[in-house]
């Protein structure tokens, strides 16, 4: 089985994304380790996808598909923390949801763990693990082929089961949100089921950190401008934030030193 990352290799995706290429030296150097350690994290990162072997050193990989769910989990994890922790804020208990596939939607669950009366309709195995933790949420995980990568369940049937409810609130992620507002993705059953979750909501929640502007995912389906409330853990880029502003979406970042209360979120075995 693979592992996830550990926390120094989540810190050098980062560090590389951030900067387009790092040497073996620098890497070395910045986490206080040998050469050697950190050829052994980078290989481990190329083998999941993460980054690209390059002459001396290591540049971000190429995406044609989303990061494994195990790596994605631990990557920009504090940043997710405090979007789900806003996001906790933002809903009453007795409210009935939508969770899409994604870790940020996962943390949101989890942050909603104090709440109660929730009933929950999902086709994210991980979100319906973690709320079925409180006893007094309601659970409901669609059945179908499960995408063991992801831990998430897709296709038409998804579609179905999304429009056979109305929820107060629909909460969801995206691979990637580009300059003109579009929301992207990497496969064309995850844009559908997003976008039966966007028709069936009163009001939809984008939850997406900052690594999203730009990305570039292939598939678009919807925009930034269609929904109600966007989380995220800084400003946008001064095109989105007019275009939100003009549609009267809400955009909901954390206060600079702010104080988030930790939350429980179940260990993997």
């Amino acid at each position: 089985m693979q592992k996830r990352p550990t926390e120094r290799q989540a810190s050098i995706v980062e560090l590389v994304r951030a900067d387009g290429f790092k040497t073996i030296e620098q890497l070395a150097e910045r986490f206080q380790v040998t050469p050697q350690t950190i050829r052994r994290d980078v290989n481990a990162l190329c083998d999941e996808g993460l980054l690209r072997r390059r002459h001396g050193g290591v540049e971000p990989a190429l995406e044609h598909e989303n990061i494994a769910y195990r790596a994605r989990k631990v990557l920009h994890v504090n940043e997710k923390r405090k979007i789900a922790a806003l996001v906790a804020r933002a809903i009453p208990d007795g409210a009935s949801l939508f969770f899409s596939i994604g870790t940020t939607p996962e943390l949101v669950a989890s942050a909603l763990l104090q709440h109660r009366g929730l009933r929950i309709f999902t086709n994210n195995l991980n979100v319906a693990y973690v709320a079925a933790t409180n006893d007094s949420f309601d659970v409901t995980l669609i059945g179908g082929r499960l995408r063991n990568r992801d831990r998430d369940v897709l296709g038409p049937e998804v579609e179905a089961f999304f429009n056979s409810y109305k929820v107060d609130y629909g909460i969801f992620g995206v691979g990637g949100i580009d300059a003109d507002g579009s929301l992207l993705d990497f496969d064309e059953q995850e844009v559908r089921a997003r976008s039966a979750i966007l028709t069936n909501s009163r009001q939809t929640y984008l939850v997406a950190d900052h690594t999203k502007f730009g990305r570039n995912a292939v598939v678009r389906g919807g925009s930034v401008t269609q929904v109600t409330a966007f989380f995220t853990d800084c400003p946008p880029p001064d095109a989105i934030i007019q275009m939100i502003e003009k549609n009267r979406v809400a955009l909901h970042i954390p206060e600079p030193n702010a104080e988030f209360p930790t939350f429980f979120v179940p260990e993997e075995d």
